[in-house]
């Protein structure tokens, strides 16, 4: 058995506790807090109106759910993020209307457990599944349990009519600030300059401690555009020649991100003007104005000249078809001797690389099926059916919210199930003891109302941290079934959370057949073949022609290596996160992630050196060796080995 490798030195704190206590940063989307106010709370107010309050309690819930998924990113990825969760909410809310009227007890726990079983294995394909998946389980425990005289279609309708108003609000009302340009490509546009501002910083931080998260950051960077810019056409034939621009301009992107990251592997700190071209074109894009003249770096070495020819062909690209951008004087000492198609690659990139992974019937299937989803499918189940049980035990008025608070508490993509339920217990004692205070001086129903609005506009504020989000969504909770005309319950939600939250720390902790930690192996895996599949095309034969095809299939090829690569980080970080019980399943996955990027850096680096010279120099060989070797001894020790991509050793 090989030794341990060296593992990351303790803190002052356990990480399932400073897990707990990280929140995330970054500016108030005060456009989204606009959608809040606008969402729940006036579909409450023409329910109040025409005397049909329970129906609209069921679409301010659509609603709330709906604004919970409103996350910073593009009009068209709000469509699938939003919408397909409500279609599953809303069928939820049916099925468990239906199943709770004509199923005793026993039938109705087993049936929503095996619901809890579907739904938790659909998770695992990714995070708009995921959000169906918990909808389609709260919504199916509301439906089952919340006492209301109208139908279970009525319902569904109602709730789906909430979910649909909150789009309409996402894709008509314009984001501030950003009317200079097609408000409707905003947030496209907001993701193609990320690119071009992490571009900027991981040159700036090359040569130094910081490059390796600023390479990290680049990868977020391009996934959060390249998800910006593959969403559905809202209309065929709106704003075609903006679409197109933002596509191509993505595109350029790549060879730059190409030759940034070959650069920061090299290690070589680079003069400071070296960022300054793709900073302009980060404004050039907001503004949509010309670029301009741009600093190029010294033709010196390979990775500067591919960088320079990417930020010549980003020029002319941004320029669309203008005349050729004016270079400083002093950037360039000689013209390449083999000038790289970037143009024909890039377009063609644009046009079909935008979707690396599409989803297949077969691909989905093997994502639910395999063992990541199975391992989610029976934690969910076990979790959601001792709920529902428990609950049914009871015969607590509100006993739905046992089930519907555990779904959100043991889904393993949500975060680490010890930190979720400390900051669950938290924000619901602290929310419910804020509802109680405001319910008693509040007017009814008016009152009740405008606390719906008030706390469907902190929702977006709130997601940063979980017991925030928490807080907020119990007030709005507790608002709804009051306006519902039911009695006020702020003590109720206390203690069914509480109990909740015992169940699912220990049915979640249970031991389980087979392997655990297999979300986490099974994204390991992919991010091994995606690292394979980009290393062999690299160091093809065809690969050495230069042709613009190969090119593009690089960079599509380069993109899946590193985006699974993040998921799979993503998914060892909160695994990490659990308790000793739960973590101690996938020990070791952090250095085989670790030895992946860098064996992806590597390959970029080879993948520059070859375009300029079409030879690797000992340098790149050897590392390249010695991290292959790497990689298969720590996923053997990670116990990983039987998933070792075939001839991974030899390629």
């Amino acid at each position: 058995m090989p030794r341990p490798f060296l593992s990351v030195p303790p803190t002052a704190l356990p990480p399932w506790l400073t897990h707990a206590l990280r929140s995330q940063r970054g500016p108030v989307p005060w456009n989204a807090v606009v959608r809040g106010v606008l969402a729940a709370g006036p579909l409450l107010v023409v329910a109040v109106l025409v005397g049909r309050e329970p129906l609209g309690v069921m679409a301010a819930l659509g609603a709330m759910f709906a604004g919970i998924n409103d996350r910073p990113g593009s009009r068209r990825t709000a469509v699938p993020r939003i919408g397909v969760p409500g279609l599953a909410g809303a069928a939820g809310i049916a099925v468990g209307t239906y199943a709770g009227e004509g199923l005793g007890a026993a039938p109705l726990t087993l049936t929503l457990t095996a619901l809890g079983l579907l739904a938790g294995a659909v998770s695992a394909v990714g995070p708009v599944a995921s959000g169906a998946g918990t909808q389609l389980l709260v919504a199916a425990a509301v439906g089952a349990g919340m006492p209301l005289p109208e139908p279970g279609w009525q319902r569904a309708l109602f709730f789906l009519a909430g979910t649909g108003w909150l789009i309409v609000l996402r894709l008509a009302l314009p984001t501030p600030g950003a009317l200079a340009n097609d408000f409707r490509f905003d947030g496209e546009r907001a993701g193609v300059a990320g690119v071009y501002d992490a571009i900027a910083e991981l040159l700036a931080a090359v040569g130094g401690e910081q490059a390796g998260g600023r390479r990290a950051a680049l990868t977020a960077a391009l996934d959060h555009a390249q998800d910006a810019l593959a969403g559905p056409r809202l209309r065929r034939y709106a704003s075609s020649a903006a679409e197109r621009r933002l596509r191509a301009q993505y595109a350029a992107a790549l060879p730059l991100a190409e030759a940034a990251t070959a650069l920061a592997w090299s290690g070589e700190a680079l003069p400071a003007r070296t960022a300054q071209g793709p900073r302009r074109l980060a404004v050039a894009v907001r503004t949509g104005e010309p670029c301009g003249p741009l600093p190029a770096p010294a033709r010196t070495v390979p990775g500067l000249r591919a960088l320079d020819d990417a930020l010549l062909h980003a020029a002319e690209t941004f320029d669309h078809g203008g005349p050729r951008p004016r270079r400083a004087a002093e950037s360039r000492t000689h013209a390449h001797p083999h000038p790289h198609p970037l143009g024909r690659g890039t377009e063609r990139t644009a046009r079909k690389g935008l979707h690396p992974r599409p989803l297949r019937v077969k691909a989905l299937l093997r994502t639910v099926t395999g063992t990541g989803g199975r391992e989610y499918g029976l934690r969910v189940a076990l979790c959601y059916g001792a709920a529902v049980a428990v609950a049914q035990a009871l015969h607590h008025v509100h006993w739905y919210w046992l089930p519907a608070t555990a779904v959100f508490l043991v889904k393993p993509d949500l975060g680490p199930l010890v930190s979720r339920v400390l900051n669950r217990a938290a924000g619901t004692v602290l929310g419910a003891l804020v509802f109680a205070g405001f319910a008693a001086v509040l007017p009814r129903p008016e009152g009740l109302v405008a606390l719906v609005a008030i706390s469907g506009a902190l929702i977006p504020v709130a997601t940063r941290h979980f017991a925030a989000q928490t807080a907020v969504v119990t007030v709005l909770v507790l608002a709804l079934v009051m306006v519902g005309g039911e009695p006020e319950a702020s003590w109720s939600r206390i203690g069914e959370t509480l109990l909740a939250c015992a169940i699912v720390l220990v049915v979640g902790h249970l031991p389980a057949p087979g392997q655990r930690g297999g979300n986490v192996r099974a994204r390991l895996a992919t991010a091994t073949d995606a690292a394979h599949a980009y290393l062999t095309h690299v160091l093809s034969d065809v690969a050495l022609d230069g042709d613009a095809d190969d090119r593009a299939t690089r960079w599509a090829l380069r993109r899946e290596a590193y985006r699974t690569l993040a998921e799979a980080r993503a998914a060892i970080d909160r695994s990490a996160a659990e308790l000793p019980t739960l973590a101690r399943h996938t020990a070791g996955t952090d250095e085989v992630a670790a030895t992946l990027e860098r064996l992806v850096d590597t390959t970029t680096a080879c993948a520059v050196h070859l375009d300029d010279t079409g030879r690797l120099t000992p340098r790149h060989t050897e590392r390249l060796a010695a991290l292959l070797d790497e990689l298969v001894d720590r996923r053997e020790y990670a116990g990983l080995a039987a998933a070792s991509p075939a001839g991974l050793r030899s390629a």
